[in-house]
C-alpha cells in the first residue's frame, strides 16, 4: 500500500489529535517530568519534541526489552543484524553498525546517568520508571553523542518503604524469565534514605532453527540483569544516590539463511555477547543561598562479543548444491570498552514561572572512551586456500571529550519562556592497530539552542526551537581504503521545529504535535564495499556528503473515553534526502551518484495505534497495531524493505498483590524484515542477491506478577 507524502500529511493532521503523548491517559500531562534535559521539567514546559513511556505503558506494552515498545515512538528505528537493538535512528539520523574499532554515536543512549551510546542491547525492561525520547539534537546538554537526539531510561528510585515484587513469565519458543525487586529503608542517614536491588533471568531459543546442526537455540537469549541504588538523604541539603548494575547477556546470534528463511545451516553460529559492570554517583547540594551544586560521576566495563558465520552455511551443505567445497568463513570480533565521565553542574533555585524570573544552568563535563578490538577473520575456500587460514587485526582506541556548557531561562511574561544554551566541546582521539594504521584526531565543536515557550494555559504550551548538533569526524580503518577518503570530517546539524503540546476536555484529551526541518552539513555517510576475490572481506568507509535534509511531522496522542477505556497512538512523516554525495567503488573504479536519494533505514512514514480496557473487577486488555512503510536497508545498495504493520495483545486480571497476563507479540504471525543487504555470497557464480533478518514471529506466553 502506498500513498504520496501529501495524502499521508493531510490523514496526519486530520487525526492530530485522536493520537499523542503515550504517558498513561490517566495522568495529567503537566505531571509527567523529563530527567534526560539539564534540569528537571515538567513535559508542557521541554522546548523539544519528546517522548515518554512510563511505567504503565512499559508494564502493558512491553515484556523484556526496550525492543518491544520501539514502535510507540514517532520517527524512532533501529537496525538489526545484533540480537538486540543496539544501534538506533531518529528521524532517519545514526548508525547501522560498528564492524570497527572507533565508535562514533548519532544518538544517545543513557541508563539513569551512565552512557551506554553504541551499546543499546543492554535495556532490559525490569522495574523501569519510564523512558524518555529526545528528538532533534542535544547539542547543549548532551554534546557529541546526540547529534540526532537522546534516549534515556530511568529505573525506579529507592524508596523509604519496604518492597518486595516479582515477575515469572514462559512462553513458547523456550522462553522463560524470573525477576524480584526488593527494597527498603536504610534505617541511617535521614528518614529518605533507602536501597533498591533488581535481579532478574531471561532464556528463550530465539525463534531459529539450525538444520545443520540439530539445534534450536542457536540464536537464542540468555540474559542476566542486576541492578541496585542506594540513596543518602542527610536532611535538606545533601543528597547522594549510588547505582551500580551487572547486565550479562551471553546470547546467540544465528539470523541468517541463503533462503532469507527461518532455518539456518551455519556450521559456525555466531555469539552476540555483553557483559556490563558499571557504577554511579550522584552527589546533590543545594545549602548553597546561589542554587544547586550537582556531581555525577560514572564509570562502566563492557566485555563485548559479536561473531557471525560469513557463509551462513557449511561444507556439506555447499557441496551438496553447488558442488563448490570446502568454502567456509567466520568472523569474531571482541571488544573491551571502559568509559569514565565527570560532570559539574551549578543552577539556580527552582521558582515558580512569572515575569522577569531567570534560572540558569552552567557546567563542566569530560568522558573518556577506551576500546581494544581484536577482530579475527577465518577464509577457507577451495578458490585459493582449502586448508583455510585466519587473520587476526588488534586495535586500540581512546577519545577524551571536554566540554563545558550553559543555559539560560528568562520568562518575558508569566506565560513566556525565552531559553538559550550553548556548548564548547574539545575532543582528542587516537588510534593504533597491527596493521600499522595510527591516527590522533583533534577538534572543537561548538552547539546550542535557542527556544521559546508559551503557556496558553497550566496544561497547553506552543513552542519553537533552533537547535545546532554535532558529531565528532574521524578516520577510515583498513589497508584498502584509498588515502583520498581516509578522513571524514565533523557533522553539524541544524534543526528547526514547533510544535503545540496540550491537555483538552476536561483532561481527557493529551496531543503533542511537531513539526521539523533538519539541514545536514558535512553529512557523515556510511556505505560497505565488497572485495569481488574474498565474498566475506568489506571495506567499510565513512564519507561526507555536502549537504542532506531531513523533514517531517510528528503526532502523538491519548483520549480518555471513560474511566475504563483508553485510545492512544502515535503518526510521523519523514522525508530525507542527500544533497550532492557520491562514492566510489574502491575495487571496480564504478562511481555511484546518491543525489536526492532517500537515506538508510529512515521510513517515511510510522505508526502505533492501540486501546486498553481496565475493569473495576480486575480483568483488563490492551491491543497495539503498529506499523511502518518501506525503507533503504542500506547507503551503498537499492534494496528496500517492505511496509508492514504488526499487532500485540495482552489480556490479564489484576488485583491488589498479585496479576496474571496472556500475552502475544506478533498476533499475525507477520514475516517482516528488520535488516537487509544485496551482496555476493553463494558459489560458484556468486551473483548478487538480496539477503533479510527477519523480525520475530508470533510469541505467545503467561506472565505473572505479585507485590507486597
Amino acid at each position: 500500500m502506498r500513498c504520496s507524502h501529501a495524502c499521508l500529511l493531510a490523514s496526519a493532521l486530520a487525526m492530530p489529535l485522536l493520537i499523542p503523548s503515550y504517558t498513561h491517559a490517566a495522568e495529567m500531562l503537566d505531571e509527567v517530568v523529563v530527567t534526560a534535559t539539564l534540569r528537571p521539567q515538567q513535559l508542557v514546559d521541554v522546548p523539544v519534541s519528546a517522548t515518554v513511556l512510563d511505567g504503565k505503558t512499559l508494564k502493558d506494552a512491553g515484556q523484556q526489552h526496550f525492543e518491544d515498545v520501539l514502535g510507540l515512538v514517532p520517527n524512532l528505528n533501529w537496525a538489526s543484524g545484533t540480537s538486540r537493538p543496539r544501534y538506533y535512528q531518529l528521524r532517519g539520523i545514526g548508525e547501522l553498525d560498528q564492524y570497527q574499532g572507533a565508535p562514533n554515536s548519532s544518538v544517545g543512549f543513557l541508563i539513569d546517568e551512565i552512557d551506554f551510546s553504541g551499546l543499546g542491547g543492554l535495556a532490559t525492561l525490569i522495574d523501569v520508571e519510564q523512558v524518555e525520547v529526545l528528538r532533534g539534537p542535544q547539542g547543549t546538554n548532551f554534546g557529541a553523542n546526540a547529534l540526532a537526539g537522546l534516549i534515556k531510561i530511568k529505573t525506579n528510585d529507592p524508596v523509604p518503604h519496604y518492597e518486595f515484587s516479582g515477575e515469572a513469565t514462559g512462553a513458547n519458543y523456550g522462553t522463560g524469565s524470573l525477576g524480584v525487586v526488593l527494597g527498603g529503608p536504610l534505617g541511617i542517614a535521614g528518614q529518605n534514605s533507602a536501597f533498591r536491588v533488581v535481579a532478574q533471568r531471561y532464556r528463550s531459543d530465539g525463534f531459529r532453527t539450525n538444520e545443520f546442526l540439530g539445534r534450536d537455540n542457536t540464536n537464542g537469549f540468555d540474559e542476566t540483569t542486576l541492578r541496585g541504588k542506594v540513596r543518602f538523604d542527610f536532611g535538606s541539603d545533601w543528597r547522594i544516590d549510588l547505582s551500580g548494575m551487572y547486565v550479562d547477556q551471553d546470547n546467540g546470534y544465528d539470523a541468517w539463511s541463503i533462503d532469507n528463511s527461518f532455518t539456518t545451516r551455519s556450521d559456525y553460529p555466531g555469539r552476540d555477547a555483553q557483559r556490563t559492570k558499571a557504577i554511579a554517583a550522584h552527589v546533590n547540594y543545594s545549602g548553597w543561598d546561589a542554587g544547586n551544586i550537582e556531581s555525577i560521576t560514572t564509570y562502566s566495563a563492557v566485555d563485548l562479543t559479536y561473531s557471525f558465520d560469513d557463509d551462513w552455511g557449511n561444507n556439506p551443505f555447499w557441496l551438496a548444491t553447488t558442488g563448490y567445497s570446502p568454502y567456509n568463513y567466520y568472523s569474531d570480533i571482541k571488544r573491551t570498552r571502559t568509559t569514565r565521565s565527570q560532570e559539574l553542574r551549578v543552577s539556580s533555585k527552582d521558582e515558580p514561572i512569572h515575569a522577569g524570573r531567570m534560572a540558569w544552568v552552567a557546567g563542566v563535563y569530560a568522558l573518556n572512551l577506551r576500546e581494544a578490538n581484536s577482530d579475527t577473520e577465518f577464509a577457507q575456500d577451495v578458490s585459493y586456500d582449502p586448508i583455510g587460514s585466519a587473520s587476526v587485526l588488534k586495535s586500540n582506541y581512546s577519545a577524551t571529550n571536554a566540554a563545558g556548557y550553559g543555559q539560560l531561562d528568562y520568562d518575558l511574561t508569566d506565560a513566556t519562556t525565552l531559553s538559550g544554551g550553548l556548548r564548547f566541546e574539545h575532543r582528542n582521539a587516537s588510534y593504533d592497530d597491527s596493521d600499522d594504521i595510527a591516527f590522533s584526531p583533534s577538534e572543537s565543536m561548538l552547539g546550542g539552542n535557542i527556544s521559546l515557550v508559551h503557556r496558553l494555559s497550566a496544561k497547553h504550551s506552543l513552542r519553537t526551537i533552533l537547535s545546532r548538533g554535532y558529531k565528532a569526524g574521524g578516520v577510515n580503518i583498513g589497508l584498502e581504503v584509498p588515502d583520498a577518503l581516509r578522513k571524514f570530517d565533523a557533522e553539524y546539524l541544524w534543526n528547526l521545529e514547533v510544535g503545540d503540546r496540550a491537555t483538552w476536555l476536561s483532561d481527557t484529551l493529551t496531543t503533542d504535535v511537531s513539526l521539523f526541518y533538519m539541514r545536514r552539513t558535512n553529512q557523515q555517510v556510511s556505505s560497505s564495499i565488497q572485495d569481488p576475490g574474498n565474498p566475506a572481506k568489506f571495506i567499510f568507509i565513512v564519507g561526507n556528503a555536502a549537504r542532506g535534509e531531513n523533514y517531517g511531522l510528528e503526532a502523538s496522542g491519548a483520549y480518555r473515553l471513560d474511566a475504563h477505556w483508553n485510545l492512544f497512538g502515535t503518526v510521523s512523516l519523514l522525508h530525507t534526502r542527500f544533497i550532492n554525495y557520491q562514492y566510489v567503488d574502491t575495487y571496480t573504479g564504478d562511481l555511484h551518484d546518491l543525489n536526492g536519494r532517500e537515506q538508510a533505514h529512515a521510513p517515511g512514514f510510522q505508526f502505533s495505534l492501540g486501546v486498553d480496557w481496565h475493569d473495576p473487577s480486575g480483568w483488563m486488555a490492551r491491543v497495539d497495531v503498529t506499523g511502518k512503510s518501506n525503507f533503504y536497508f542500506e547507503t551503498s545498495s537499492n534494496e528496500k524493505s517492505a511496509p508492514y504493520q504488526l499487532v500485540n495483545g495482552r489480556l490479564g486480571y489484576e488485583q491488589a498483590h498479585w496479576a496474571a497476563y496472556l500475552w502475544s507479540k506478533n498476533l499475525f504471525d507477520k514475516r517482516y524484515a528488520v535488516r537487509g543487504f544485496f551482496f555476493s555470497n553463494e558459489p560458484p557464480d556468486f551473483t548478487p542477491k538480496r539477503y533479510v533478518q527477519n523480525g520475530d514471529p508470533r510469541q505467545v506466553g503467561v506472565t505473572a506478577t505479585w507485590k507486597f
